[in-house]
């Protein structure tokens, strides 16, 4: 939990609040994330794709958040921390947020619950997150949390089919720098699969 949100793994009972959340935001989602352009989805395939996120969460593969208000009444968002190297170090960060609740700091609270988990709980040194150079609300989520820019990645990030992969911002946060970084201070409430606080 964040100061706002709660972010947790997907159920599949949480499907149709994802459609709504997802339908509702498609011209604001598809310019930047690809899988939008596959969307509408029925329920049938959101809940499909929220039992593949429930597995890989629970195999300790990839981790994809569902973002809801408090009550958890609304999805707001989605996010992940994603593993990113093979020995484990590095965890990449991404993120969206629905059309209705954009400008209001959500992606900037998340990123950094989820980047003091990754850093403090997970063990890993590194936090990546790599935006589209055009993107300027999404670049500016790392450059307010203490993130790096390390540079330019040509052709990284994936396109819509029959286009060519685009450039991306690289952005990083290291272990050693968490403690004089904005991070730091985010609030979170973290807790483990039997409900006990870690964090």
């Amino acid at each position: 939990m964040t100061e706002r949100l709660v972010a947790r793994c997907w159920e599949p009972a949480d499907a149709p609040q994802l459609k709504a959340a997802v339908d509702a935001s498609l011209d604001h989602l598809r310019p930047w994330m690809p899988w939008a352009h596959d969307e509408p989805q029925t329920l049938e395939q959101k809940v499909q794709l929220l039992r593949v996120f429930r597995g890989q969460f629970d195999r300790g593969e990839n981790f994809v958040y569902g973002l809801f208000s408090e009550d958890e009444s609304e999805v707001v968002g989605g996010s992940g921390l994603h593993p990113r190297a093979a020995d484990d170090i590095s965890f990449e960060i991404g993120y969206w947020v629905r059309a209705s609740a954009i400008g209001q700091g959500y992606a900037t609270e998340v990123t950094a619950a989820l980047a003091r988990v990754g850093l403090e709980l997970c063990g890993a040194d590194r936090i990546e997150i790599r935006v589209d150079p055009t993107n300027e609300r999404s670049a500016a989520v790392p450059r307010k949390l203490g993130f790096v820019e390390e540079g330019l990645l040509r052709r990284r990030l994936i396109s819509r089919p029959g286009e060519d992969p685009r450039d991306a911002l690289m952005f990083a946060l290291f272990r050693d720098g968490l403690a004089g970084s904005p991070v730091a201070s985010a609030q979170v409430e973290a807790y483990d699969a039997a409900g006990s606080r870690v964090l």
